[in-house]
């Protein structure tokens, strides 16, 4: 899995890509000229202290591992983790965010 690093990287996308809401995550996306995608994850300091945020983005991590082959080629996708994932993380188990996502990323055509 390629990923995302530099802060332009990010800030490329969040300027010029699309962008799709779910329950607990929102996605921007952005076709790139490589021939793999590339992934990001973001959770912010507001989600919650640094064992949430991590496990957060582990389970994007997880999710992105189970499903690449599903995803088009060709894009640069930023995962955000929304304030409410960081208040459930204690309730929330692996299949509800797959079911967010799953949702997100065929509303916005990339599966």
């Amino acid at each position: 899995m390629n990923t995302l690093k530099k802060n332009g990287e990010f800030q490329n996308i969040y300027n010029l890509g699309n962008k799709y809401f779910g329950s607990y995550s929102l996605i921007f996306f952005n076709k790139n000229k490589l021939e793999c995608s590339r992934f990001g994850f973001v959770a912010s300091k507001k989600i919650g202290k640094a064992f949430c945020r991590n496990r957060i983005k582990r389970l994007f991590r997880e999710y992105i591992r189970l499903n690449i082959n599903k995803l088009n080629d060709n894009y640069d996708i930023i995962i955000v983790a929304k304030k409410k994932f960081g208040e459930n993380i204690e309730n929330l188990k692996y299949q509800d965010i797959k079911e967010d996502l799953d949702r997100i990323f065929k509303n916005s055509k990339i599966i």
